[in-house]
Parts: C-alpha cells; structure tokens; sequence
C-alpha cells in the first residue's frame, strides 16, 4: 500500500466521508468513538485506523498504518530499523525529525508531511499520516479537488 504524503493512503484520502471510504474497502472491523467524539474506523486485514474529525463534518483526517506491504516513496518501512528508514529518506530530501520517547517505544514525528514513524526496540512498527493544515490554518483537503 502506497503512502501518498499530504494526500492519504492507498485509495484513501483526506477529506473523504464514512461512506467513500465503505464503499472502497467495505464496512470496518470495528467502529467506535474517541473521548473527543471523533468516529474511529478499524480494519484488521489491511492493519488501519482511521479517524473522521467530529469538529470537521466527519471528514477523513488521520490515519494509522501498520501494514508490512506500507511503501514510503517506494520503500517498505514496517520491520525495518530507524536509521535504515531515514537513510532512506535522507535520499528523498526529508531529513527533519522531532523525536519523542515514552516507555519502550519513540516517535519521531516530521512535520513538513505531518507523520510519524513509532519505533519499538529500534524498529518501525507504526506508521501515522495526518491531513495538512494550511497557511489559513484551515484544513487542506484532498478528496474531492480537482
């Protein structure tokens, strides 16, 4: 599954409804709630958590990803170390981390694309993609533009 930075993943992208997504890959798993009141959708086969924004119409606008078959600018990233992953991406011109560390696992988050790697042990076992809020701090929304 292709990670399309800024836009979404896969066939998913920022903006799109409930609906678009069901329609595209059937109903979740699971479905539920969040304490901010944003509507979760879970996917176990394709390893996905998507979150609708309640504040924003319910539209898509974070995802996290741990499948094996995630390919960031045409490299897996699952199972594969820290350093192999940004060596990779330094070719790639994205060099730029906050790093963050809580218990056995540490994220490091770059802002420039709005995602994070999670690593457990030195390995990549997450990966998390938000939509990207623009200059007017509003949303940058891709499903639906032309």
């Amino acid at each position: 599954m292709k990670i399309n930075l800024k836009n979404g993943i896969d066939k998913l992208l920022f903006g799109m409804k409930q609906n678009d997504v069901v329609a595209l890959y059937g109903k979740p798993n699971r479905n539920y709630k969040d304490e901010d009141g944003n509507l979760i959708f879970a996917y176990n086969t394709l390893k996905m958590r998507l979150t609708f924004y309640q504040e924003e119409d319910l539209k898509l606008g974070y995802i996290v990803a741990s499948s094996p078959d995630l390919e960031l600018l045409g490299n897996t990233i699952i199972g594969k170390t820290i350093n192999e992953v940004k060596k990779e991406l330094v070719a790639k011109a994205i060099t730029k981390f906050t790093q963050e560390d809580f218990d056995t696992f540490e994220n490091f988050f770059n802002e420039e694309n709005w995602f994070i790697l999670q690593t457990e042990f030195d390995e990549v076992v997450k990966f998390e993609l938000g939509a990207i809020i623009n200059a007017k701090d509003e949303f940058d929304w891709k499903f639906g533009k032309k």
